[in-house]
């Protein structure tokens, strides 16, 4: 097919580096975060608090944030957000030079940070279809370059990265996270306009906030592909917020080694977005999501049990793989069936879904910490990721993907028999 052959336009490649400059700078407070934290206070709870401010935001305003995101200039938006978040990581930066850093400053700058993602992830996934001409193929290959270098950037150099420059002052992983957020601003900025979305005449915010949730809740495609991931953030984040501990005190990781443990989830998470495809071709889109997300389920229950740190690493590892093919196939399909209009509250709506997960999954890891033990909450993670498979696997089969790709197909564009086609391929 001629979508097949198609180069991806010279924007893309702008946007692409820009995202994986920021990624890059994501990697390395992700991995300097926690241990910085763990400088401070060695209490669960407190470390879930930093952990949970940073989803708060998508719980508060996602939906709202979707609305504002269908109004404004998708570009524009993505630029100045990412300057702002640049000159907001400098007060931690700061305080951390004058040894005035503190857990309720950490969850402030958390927070606020979560807000300008809001903004710009939505922003980003709205634009990305505009900008490669909602070409199915073209939104499957974007994707996944996208995915790959982002989980590159973020897990595989960030972590090492950021656990290095820890050593350095606690300021220091914070500054280079700041300009990581610059370089993005500066290459954002450059990247070619797309048509502005149409405005909806006289019509409340709200009520176009409710529009796209209603569209998300009404298509079981589209809900199954927002539950999966937000079932999943209760399950990532109670890993994720003793994951620091359970290394150190379980797994007798130092700092350095703490890294590299990131950086073996992001070494799966990197093969996972290049086989996705794949995937997509041998068992078709939905059976494909399927199994990465049982996959993901029966890592995290062997990370639970892992006697060494090599057993853990290799269950990240895994479990990065069924997320990293995860990220390429939903989104893409997402972006393909959902009129532009809407893209931005139906993207926010799915990605609101997932975080208001986050919260909860962050202090219900605390608590299951401090109440049993912290392999607990990796248990209770995989318990949850298992039940999740059994229950979405219905609301995204081949067949309704299938349907949902005749349905958004344009006139004149890929009739049935080349919808199918695509399905098969793995293409959404």
């Amino acid at each position: 097919m001629t979508s097949d052959v198609r180069k991806l336009p010279a924007g893309f490649g702008r946007l692409w580096t820009a995202q994986t400059v920021s990624s890059l700078g994501d990697g390395v407070s992700h991995a300097a975060l926690p241990l910085v934290a763990l400088t401070l206070t060695r209490d669960p709870m407190a470390l879930a608090v930093v952990t949970a401010a940073g989803t708060l935001p998508w719980l508060l305003f996602g939906v709202l944030g979707g609305a504002l995101v269908d109004r404004w200039d998708r570009r524009r938006t993505m630029w100045i957000t990412d300057a702002a978040r640049a000159a907001l990581l400098a007060i931690p930066a700061a305080a951390a030079a004058l040894d005035v850093l503190s857990i309720p400053l950490l969850a402030a700058v958390a927070f606020l940070l979560g807000l300008g993602g809001l903004f710009f992830d939505t922003a980003a996934t709205a634009y990305l279809p505009d900008l490669l001409g909602r070409d199915p193929a073209l939104l499957e290959r974007a994707n996944s370059r996208l995915r790959g270098t982002q989980t590159a950037a973020s897990g595989f150099a960030g972590p090492p990265a950021g656990s290095a420059l820890l050593a350095l002052g606690r300021a220091v992983p914070l500054l280079a996270d700041a300009v990581s957020f610059a370089l993005s601003a500066l290459l954002v900025r450059s990247l070619p306009a797309t048509p502005r979305p149409v405005p909806q005449a006289r019509e409340s915010l709200l009520r176009q906030a409710r529009a796209g949730a209603a569209y998300v809740f009404r298509d079981p495609l589209l809900l199954g592909l927002a539950l999966r991931p937000a079932v999943g953030n209760i399950a990532f984040l109670a890993v994720e917020t003793v994951l620091a501990l359970f290394a150190h005190d379980r797994l007798d990781i130092g700092t350095f080694g703490f890294g590299l443990l990131l950086t073996a989830e992001a070494t799966g998470g990197l093969l996972g977005a290049g086989i996705a495809s794949f995937l997509g071709r041998r068992l078709g889109t939905g059976a494909a999501l399927t199994c990465t997300a049982a996959v993901e389920g029966l890592a995290i229950l062997s990370l639970a049990a892992a006697p060494n740190p090599y057993v853990a690493g290799l269950s990240l590892a895994v479990c990065g793989a069924g997320m990293g093919a995860t990220m390429v196939l939903g989104p893409s399909l997402r972006q393909t069936i959902v009129p532009a209009h809407l893209m931005g509250r139906v993207a926010s709506t799915s990605r609101m879904l997932a975080m208001c997960g986050a919260p909860f999954g962050a202090f219900l890891g605390g608590w299951l910490a401090t109440t049993f033990d912290v392999r607990t909450p990796l248990y209770t993670a995989a318990g949850l990721l298992l039940t999740m498979t059994a229950v979405t696997s219905t609301m995204t089969t081949n067949r309704r993907v299938e349907a949902a790709l005749r349905a958004a197909a344009p006139a004149g564009g890929p009739d049935q028999s080349e919808s199918r086609d695509l399905v098969q391929q793995g293409a959404v």
